[in-house]
């Protein structure tokens, strides 16, 4: 028996070029769309978009394919999903290069982040179609006996939409939760990192998920704003910008689609009096600076309380050494590049903005990056009113500010003077009081003491700008459900 290095995979990609459209692999006719390693700015492959007519027919097949689908058995949708998960648990290896070499995601965190966290979600969401969530209201007296009961039905089809930083999990959170309810699909992956998503089209059909359950398209503005406004589409699901998000929910509110909008952070990572800041310090900046900064969950606004800022920029000095950017094939890497040399470009204007705001870098890695690729060094800036645009705006890199805080109430007052409110983490000595924290902050999850991973069965969202709705848990499962009462005489 052989077993697969990374050697073997470093250069690997999905071959895979077609679209699924109804359960056949079909070449797009639109705009060729180039696939670009990040890591080494080489172009992998050169795929063809949808046309707006193929858009058509995908949604087309999910239309006809959806009535068989809902009316499938909790046990068929189940098991149709597991095979999918079985599938993926074969080609995990691949499945992680193959995000490598299009995100430029480290290897050691793109096994577990990117490849098998997906899978234990697509798990569960096969355990949780097999659930009845049929509630019995009970007899009603007024104005003659009734009996009623509230069932969940499939709300139709479904537009999901990812973004380009984590395409597999992504995808999954959306997909996997929409046909466990009993609806049809069609997926329409970034446009930057369309071959991930192009091969999950080929395991669609090898897991004999029936055709036109889920379909598969690729492009650009064009393509993605013909489905969201698409009259046979019922519900859109989008994960990216605040701003393409906004863009999204205006499309689809010509047709009055419900959304699910999964979009931007500017998430607090709060330390209170007690803690060990010097302790905590690795991990903090590991958590922010994961994944190149390219997440919307990143806990890149440092609130430390005054009598810890000295310890913890101490301590961080030594911790930052633990911070390695470059080749993401090199497991001892934990920062790969930015997805494309413009995003590089923007992240590197928020640097240059905010000390030319009056901050000062604090905290930077020195080394040098390598002379290919889209790297930007991981930086912390101090210094910057709370005002300030990179203290306010989604950076999407590796950059985090420090602000210092004189008490908590100013703690929750910062943590809260932000458009978004995805995500938070609270560090304190006392459990109890960072659980009765979390209800005076305005986050979608509140981490205590760092919490823990991406649970499947936990809702994931955000309060004001980081979105509408939730996803992931049976929170996620009950977007793509409609809700039917029905009563009868007794």
């Amino acid at each position: 028996m052989t077993t697969t290095t990374d050697t073997d995979l470093r250069h690997w990609v999905p071959g895979v070029r077609d679209l699924t459209i109804d359960g056949n692999a079909v070449p797009g006719a639109g705009s060729e769309i180039e696939a670009v390693n990040p890591a080494t700015e080489q172009v992998t492959a050169t795929v063809a978009a949808a046309s707006v007519a193929q858009v058509d027919e995908a949604v087309a097949a999910a239309r006809r394919a959806f009535p068989a689908w809902a009316a499938a058995s909790p046990a068929e949708r189940s098991a149709a999903l597991n095979r999918l998960a079985d599938l993926m648990e074969r080609h995990s290896e691949r499945l992680a290069a193959a995000i490598v070499n299009e995100v430029g995601t480290p290897i050691a965190f793109a096994e577990i982040m990117q490849v098998r966290l997906g899978i234990s979600h697509l798990r569960w969401q096969a355990e949780a179609a097999l659930h009845d969530r049929t509630v019995d209201l009970g007899e009603w007296p007024d104005p003659v006996p009734t009996r009623s009961e509230v069932a969940y039905r499939p709300a139709g089809v479904v537009a999901c939409i990812t973004g380009y930083n984590y395409p597999l999990n992504l995808a999954i959170f959306k997909f996997g939760a929409a046909l466990a309810a009993g609806c049809t699909v069609v997926l329409l992956p970034s446009p930057r990192t369309p071959l991930t998503t192009l091969w999950l089209g080929e395991l669609f059909r090898e897991a004999e998920i029936p055709a036109g359950v889920i379909n598969v398209v690729l492009g650009g503005p064009e393509v993605g704003q013909h489905l969201t406004s698409h009259p046979l589409v019922d519900r859109v699901s989008f994960t990216g910008s605040d701003a393409i998000g906004a863009k999204i929910m205006k499309q689809a509110a010509a047709g009055l689609k419900g959304v699910t909008l999964e979009l931007g952070g500017k998430s607090p990572n709060i330390l209170l009096p007690g803690v060990d800041a010097a302790g905590l310090a690795k991990d903090i900046h590991l958590r922010w600076a994961r994944n190149g900064g390219q997440g919307c969950a990143a806990l890149a606004r440092l609130l430390v309380h005054e009598s810890l800022v000295d310890e913890f920029l101490g301590a961080s000095k030594e911790a930052f050494t633990a911070l390695k950017v470059g080749d993401p094939w090199d497991r001892s890497v934990n920062i790969g590049p930015m997805i494309r040399p413009d995003h590089r470009a923007r992240v590197q204007s928020y640097i240059d903005g905010a000390l030319a705001d009056g901050g000062e870098i604090v905290l930077s890695l020195d080394t040098p990056v390598p002379d290919r690729g889209y790297f930007v060094n991981p930086v912390v800036i101090g210094g910057l009113p709370h005002s300030a645009r990179a203290v306010q705006e989604e950076i999407f890199g590796p950059v985090a500010v420090l602000v210092p805080f004189a008490d908590e109430d100013e703690a929750v007052r910062l943590a809260n003077d932000t458009a978004y409110g995805l995500a938070a983490n609270v560090f304190t000595p006392d459990v109890a009081h960072g659980r009765a924290l979390a209800a005076r902050l305005r986050s979608g999850t509140v981490w205590v003491n760092g919490g823990g991973n991406m649970r499947p069965d936990a809702p994931f969202g955000g309060f004001g700008r980081s979105g509408v709705g939730r996803e992931i848990g049976e929170w996620g499962i009950r977007e793509y459900l409609e809700v039917q009462h029905v009563q009868w005489r007794v």
